[in-house]
């Protein structure tokens, strides 16, 4: 079976700080975060286009003098480790092609399948809260915790560039979360904090939370920096 992809954004510049890379988006995730913004490649993917390899390939070839390679997100790209995901990774790197694989940790097998096959240049995890009972009321499920703390353990062990990253939404996510949060990623290389971006969230009465403001994010990044010394704030 192949990868299917359901969307495609050529170019970003966004996605991968310094480089410049082609965005595809995969169906289907294993979280409802109730502030997710790609609800419908969850609940309706089949309204979708799939988007062939061969058009992104021809893509990448023809634009090679300036794309850098590709981010995989979704959706959660690890769904799709028994359905194509390794052999499609493993065709764009023959084409001589980064590759930046989003994932929400819940898969650790996946990523260290994908790290043994020398597949992946990067990495972005989303830690979504403090690992402890207030993930689950982030991840709309029950979540495998463990599962996830291997996953932090695999990509920070990895020698592969990475961060880890927070939507930090207002009623959910504050300076003390962060805290919490930083407490099981001391050391990383990077940490992220991603504003919340209200306007396309899946539960419609998160659309109506004000995000915070800058100050409030840049106070959490200073919370952060006592265990990180590389924090960001993205999106505002």
């Amino acid at each position: 079976m192949e990868l299917e992809i359901k969307g495609f954004i050529e170019t970003s510049f966004l996605d991968w700080d310094g480089k410049i890379v082609s965005t595809l988006y995969v169906a289907g995730c294993n979280f409802r975060c109730p502030f997710c913004h790609n609800a419908g490649l969850i609940e309706k993917p089949q309204e979708y286009e799939t988007i062939s390899l061969e058009r992104i390939e021809k893509h990448l070839i023809k634009h090679r003098d300036f794309i850098d390679g590709i981010c995989l997100t979704g959706g959660e790209p690890c769904l799709h480790h028994d359905r194509g995901l390794i052999r499609f990774m493993k065709r764009i790197k023959a084409n001589g092609f980064m590759i930046k694989l989003d994932s929400n940790g819940t898969r650790p097998e996946c990523l260290k399948n994908a790290l043994n096959e020398k597949l992946v240049d990067y990495f972005a995890m989303d830690i979504k809260g403090p690992l402890d009972e207030r993930y689950d009321r982030l991840t709309g499920v029950k979540t495998d915790l463990e599962k996830i703390k291997q996953s932090i353990a695999i990509i920070m062990g990895s020698g592969v560039e990475y961060e880890f990253r927070t939507t930090v939404v207002p009623t959910l996510i504050d300076v003390a979360d962060v805290k919490d949060i930083v407490g099981h990623i001391a050391g990383a290389d990077k940490y992220v904090l991603q504003q919340f971006a209200p306007d396309h969230s899946w539960d419609e009465s998160f659309r109506k939370i004000e995000p915070h403001p800058r100050e409030k994010l840049e106070e959490m990044a200073e919370a952060a920096k006592k265990e990180i010394s590389n924090v960001i704030i993205r999106g505002i």
